[in-house]
Formats: structure tokens, sequence, C-alpha cells
């Protein structure tokens, strides 16, 4: 087994005025080249948009691009002609693929909106670009993993176009998950959003990161009440 910790006050960090943004991989301004990825897990953001601000239109190609939000509505615009609102409790996926513009904006004036920014490297290139997004109450569990994000179109929650796995996960104090990998080469990155966890004698707090690779399963236990995102990606790219 092989591990990585990446502790939240370790991350980079951007302060726009409107936008508050830690940056787990390098990104923008913040460059560290020992922080470029994590297999081809490019870029996890944790952003903070201001009430009434937002992300004017810009392009994106080649990249699977998922967003989390955490608190508050996102409206999402994009040349695919989509208008939706992504809201807590949804999970919204893009491909990018031969380019897409796309804007995000906080249409609420009296509070902030908190969501992660995560990109992963496609295992396909110049795809039609496609989006998607679903909300994650019908298939949430407690005090177990479930999954958000496959490379499958069939199964539960969205697909990308790469051999990855997402599951979020939330814990009462003293519970505990196991999680075996769906394909023994990849690795598995865990962002702590809330609470306290170990994980194979690490111990994480809140926006605390861990990368592992080399095994084929984890076992996360909750020493407080606790709400985790695990990502199971390639380690090659």
């Amino acid at each position: 087994m092989k591990t990585v910790v990446h502790p939240a006050n370790s991350r980079g960090y951007a302060d726009h005025g409107w936008l508050r943004s830690f940056h787990s991989f390098s990104f923008a301004s913040y460059y560290n080249p020992e922080r470029m990825h994590f297999g081809v897990l490019r870029v996890l953001n944790d952003d903070s948009v201001a009430a009434g601000r937002g992300f004017n239109t810009h392009r994106h190609d080649n990249m699977e691009i998922i967003s989390i939000p955490l608190e508050g509505d996102l409206e999402h615009k994009d040349s695919m002609g989509n208008t939706t609102v992504i809201r807590a409790g949804d999970i919204q996926v893009m491909s990018a693929g031969t380019g897409v513009s796309h804007s995000e904006f906080n249409k609420n004036l009296d509070k902030e909106v908190k969501f992660l920014q995560i990109w992963v490297i496609p295992n396909k290139k110049n795809v039609e670009p496609r989006y998607d997004q679903i909300a994650l109450s019908d298939i949430a569990l407690k005090n177990s993993f479930y999954q958000v994000l496959s490379p499958h179109p069939p199964d539960q929650g969205v697909w990308i176009h790469q051999n990855a796995w997402f599951h979020l996960g939330s814990f009462d104090e003293g519970r505990s998950g196991r999680y075996p990998l769906r394909d023994k080469r990849n690795g598995v990155y865990i962002f702590v959003l809330d609470g306290e966890v170990n994980i194979e004698g690490k111990q994480l707090k809140e926006r605390d990161g861990m990368g592992i690779w080399d095994v084929e399963e984890i076992s996360v236990n909750s020493t407080s009440k606790s709400r985790i995102l695990l990502m199971e990606v390639p380690m090659n790219i």
C-alpha cells in the first residue's frame, strides 16, 4: 500500500473577492510540482461563490468536469442549450470533448454557493460534448458508501469517459465502511467533506485529502459524524 496525505491547510488558495477557491492540485496561479494530479484526477477545487456573482462564459475541451454542490444553488448555462440549476444534493457532469462553453452563476442575493469542481482526464478525446445531472436523494445511504459516478451509462449515478468510480458516504460517529476497488490498478483519493475519520491508520479532518494506491480494499472509520467523497481513478494517465 502507498499513501499520500494532503492536509486542508496545505492546499493552494485564491481569493478573487467574488470567488474563494482552495486547490488540492495545481490550478491557475497555484503551482506545486508535487501536487499536479492524482492519477487522472487533475483538479479538485473547493469553491465558494459570492451572492449574485459567478463564472462568466468560458470554454473547455477534452476534460470530464464534475460539480458537486455542497451549499446553495448554482445556475448552469452552456453552448449545448442547457439551462439548469444544480443544488446541494445533486451531482452534475459535463464531457467537454470537442469543446463546450458554459457559465455558472449564483443567482441568490443573500447567500454563498459552495461546491466542488472536479476535473478528470478522459480516456477518449474529441467525443461529442454531453451534459447530465441527477439528484442523489433517492440513492443516498446512511453509514455506507453509495455510488454517484461510474464509467457505465446504465449504472447508478452519472457517468464519464474514464475508468473511474465516485462514492459518497455519511457516517455516524463510531461507524465504519469498507470500499473494495473496482480495478486493482486504480488508486483512491478520499476527500473529507465534514467531520473526522481514520483511514488505514491516518487521522483526517475536514477538507483533508488522502490518496491510496497499490491496495485492493480500503477501510474507513468515522471518529465523529462525517461525510466523505471517495474517488477511484486510474493511476496512469
